[in-house]
């Protein structure tokens, strides 16, 4: 009887009564410690608590994010099981066959969660102080059209693409395994330019090793460093730069997918987050399901038309 008592009041604590009934696994598309994970680490505890669930995060990195957003997009359409990918999703499709799932077709779009715009950047020893300087020189040189990447297909390579296809200037692209090789080979002079995120240039430019050239967003950050846009630079509207969102398995209801996207907003906008996001460059964006849509489908458009401008292939 002693014992039958003990048992009833625990099962009647607050403490136990207000416990998660459910857990909802936050699949991360990429490995440990870059800015997906770091996001993904730090929205999860908010976004249970307005859940009234445990958000666990879960790193299945791979082939650019496609091996976390495939297994999502076999996921049982209940919630319980979401996407934080990048902006390596909307260049996927065009660039991978073989992926046994459809972005578009097995995927539902829950909320952009941040945006992080790339910076271009030079030697500090490159004779270019701004970007009309850099373009004026390219053009007197074509030998020095070269810049760095993170590899094929990625935002540091579609950036640079982009802007030189602007310019009208025919570049060569030298792909990197990673930022921190992007930019050895940036000091070394292999290359004497590239896009990069700003964790990545600060402290070169801080130190003196680096100019910064552009910013690839829309204005002008308050963040050192802050230079002035391409856009304003002679590159109207040139926009660029890399994206995290949450989606789901594309049959899930509206109604959750609308709660999914409420918790996400709720977690991504905590004032405490905002120091956080900014050292990693990251804009909180979160607009919820139908603005996440429209974005992704002008993403896409714009990549595949790249994509197929510069005949870029992974082979």
């Amino acid at each position: 009887m002693f014992r039958r008592t003990i048992l009833a009041g625990f099962l009647a604590s607050p403490a136990l009564a207000q416990a998660p009934e459910r857990a909802n696994r936050l699949i991360i598309a990429f490995p440990p410690g870059g800015s997906t994970d770091i996001l993904g680490r730090l929205i999860a505890p908010r976004m249970g608590e307005v859940l009234g669930s445990v958000v666990t995060p879960e790193n299945r990195s791979g082939a650019s994010g496609a091996v976390g957003a495939g297994f999502v997009a076999q996921a049982a359409p209940d919630g319980g099981t979401i996407l934080l990918d990048s902006g390596g999703q909307s260049v996927n499709p065009f660039l991978m066959r073989g992926l046994g799932f459809d972005y578009v077709r097995d995927l539902a779009p829950v909320t952009l969660m941040a945006t992080l715009p790339l910076i271009l950047i030079t030697r500090a020893e490159y004779d270019a102080a701004d970007l009309p300087a850099l373009i004026t020189r390219l053009r007197a040189n074509p030998q020095e059209a070269r810049y760095g990447s993170v590899g094929v297909g990625s935002r540091t390579h579609l950036a640079a693409a982009s802007l030189l296809r602007r310019a009208g200037i025919k570049g060569e692209h030298i792909p990197y395994r990673g930022g921190a090789d992007q930019m050895a080979g940036l000091l070394r002079g292999d290359v004497p330019f590239g896009f990069t995120s700003l964790a990545l240039a600060t402290p070169l430019i801080r130190d003196g090793k680096a100019r910064a050239i552009g910013l690839s967003a829309p204005a002008r950050g308050t963040a050192f460093p802050a230079p002035p846009t391409i856009s304003e630079q002679g590159f109207a509207g040139f926009q660029m730069g890399d994206w995290l969102g949450l989606l789901a398995p594309a049959a899930t209801p509206a109604p959750l997918i609308a709660r999914l996207a409420a918790a996400a907003k709720d977690a991504v906008e905590q004032p405490a987050l905002a120091p956080r996001l900014a050292a990693l460059g990251l804009t909180p964006a979160a607009e919820g399901p139908e603005a996440f849509a429209r974005f992704l489908a002008t993403e896409r458009a714009e990549m595949r038309d790249l994509i197929a401008a510069e005949n870029i292939s992974l082979t």
